[in-house]
């Protein structure tokens, strides 16, 4: 049967073709190149398809995850209504309408709508760097302090060079791989920003909270340090965008006046590209307009997290405990008694100096490690080749996802990179509903079984 045509009044919003795209389409919609769809693959370059996969052990949430299966039905909701918006000739005001009311129903389950707090959408945890320093910037040159690019967003420096600011990096790691003292980093950053600050720049340091190998530095003591004693010259955003904070810690950080970056496709699952940047009262110098809305593509995004980052938050603290206390010692023994693994060493979360209330994010939920052959370390194109391997359908063995490999140095001689094994939000909850987290840990001990064969 012929579908009937139907003729839509184009709008402001309104950049599709007369057939609205599907769901699936409009999921990867919006972004750069790294989540269009490879026609042979049907995968992004993430190695993620735009609609659930349950056959795939997916331990890569640092980098990115498929869809659930609630986050795609949650997605079509919306995408429907926007449809039927379209046909009645309201799609701009559809359109707003759904971005606020994700917008609200964020600031709700993060607990923060007593704090006065704006929540500005962007693309991407790189764009959400570019608005906040746009929020700092001043008649003065701003400076931006920022971890290495190898344990924060790829493109963040590029991205910050290209709008005009000068970029000052610091080291989280040794040469070796070895995380640097919090002291040392402590006094390079502070050493930066009085240098900084003495040229007559403005200077926006951006702490990170976790780092792509789960560290977290500067300390904050540090910061608020550094916040006292150069009052409005001195701003700080934390680079939040894995996303792995208890709602009182990410409150915390707002309440010492910290801007906060966060994403939903990292720890809650979402489909990539879909972050925010989260401004306290004394930064709003802009109010949120129409020319905030940033594409259908990012509203059914984050639609999707929203639904796993409901979901996590009805889990008990308690149980989350639980859970990531026994994943940890699973996963960290399988790590330790293979001699074809080195872990990564990751420090305990560190926040001393903020007032918050202790939870569940005090504990790792990133496992990074180098791998190793008989002939020695494999250096970075072959821990490539093993994670690329690992995603291949095999007979013989569960296709696996983990995140990305992290560039960490040399290790006698040979550059190496990190794997990294993750826990997501989305696994706790199901392990939550099945009232065990066994299931779990085989599938990432089984994980961990693939990478060594392939070794």
């Amino acid at each position: 049967m012929r579908r009937a045509k139907i003729n839509v009044k184009l709008e402001k919003y309104d950049i599709y073709p007369a057939e609205f795209p599907d769901v699936a389409q409009l999921l990867v919609s919006g972004g750069d190149a790294r989540i269009a769809l490879d026609p042979e693959t049907g995968l992004n370059k993430y190695g993620c398809r735009p609609y659930p996969d349950s056959e795939l052990l997916a331990f890569g949430s640092s980098t990115a995850s498929t869809i659930s299966q609630d986050g795609f039905i949650a997605a079509s909701r919306v995408r429907d209504e926007l449809l039927a918006a379209r046909i009645n000739g309201g799609f701009d005001a559809c359109c707003l309408s759904q971005m606020q009311r994700i917008r609200q129903a964020l600031l709700a389950e993060l607990q923060l709508t007593n704090l006065n707090v704006l929540l500005q959408f962007a693309a991407s945890g790189t764009d959400a760097h570019c608005v906040a320093a746009d929020y700092a910037r001043g008649a003065q040159p701003l400076r931006v302090v920022m971890v290495e690019e190898e344990e924060t967003g790829s493109g963040v420096k590029a991205a910050l060079l290209a709008v005009g600011c000068a970029i000052d990096l610091v080291a989280l790691r040794e040469s070796g791989g070895v995380p640097r003292a919090v002291e040392e980093i402590n006094s390079e950053v502070s050493a930066r920003v009085d240098a900084s600050i003495g040229r007559g720049e403005r200077v926006l340091l951006v702490m990170v909270d976790q780092s792509k190998t789960g560290l977290v530095a500067p300390g904050v003591a540090c910061l608020m340090r550094l916040v006292q004693q150069y009052a409005d010259r001195f701003w700080v955003m934390v680079d939040a965008c894995q996303f792995r904070l208890s709602p009182y810690t990410l409150r915390a950080y707002l309440q010492q006046g910290f801007m906060v970056a966060i994403t939903g496709s990292k720890f809650f699952t979402g489909p990539s590209f879909s972050a925010a940047l989260l401004l306290p009262a004394g930064l709003q110098k802009k109010e949120v307009s129409d020319s905030a809305f940033l594409g259908v593509g990012l509203l059914l995004r984050w639609e999707a997290a929203l639904v796993e980052l409901r979901r996590f938050h009805a889990v008990p603290q308690v149980v989350i405990v639980e859970f990531l206390t026994a994943f940890n010692e699973a996963v960290g023994a399988r790590l330790a008694q293979d001699d074809r693994f080195e872990p990564l060493a990751v420090t305990l979360q560190d926040r001393s100096g903020l007032q918050h209330v202790p939870s569940w994010d005090h504990l790792p939920t990133i496992f990074p490690f180098l791998l190793k052959g008989r002939e020695g370390w494999l250096d970075r194109e072959q821990t490539r080749q093993v994670y690329r391997q690992l995603q291949v359908p095999d007979l013989h063995a569960p296709r696996c996802q983990f995140g990305q490999p992290v560039v960490c140095g040399m290790r006698d001689g040979v550059p190496v990179s990190a794997l990294r094994l993750c826990i997501s939000a989305r696994q706790i909850s199901d392990a939550a509903a099945q009232h065990s987290i066994s299931a779990l840990i085989a599938d990432a001990l089984s994980a961990l079984d693939g990478a060594a064969a392939l070794i």
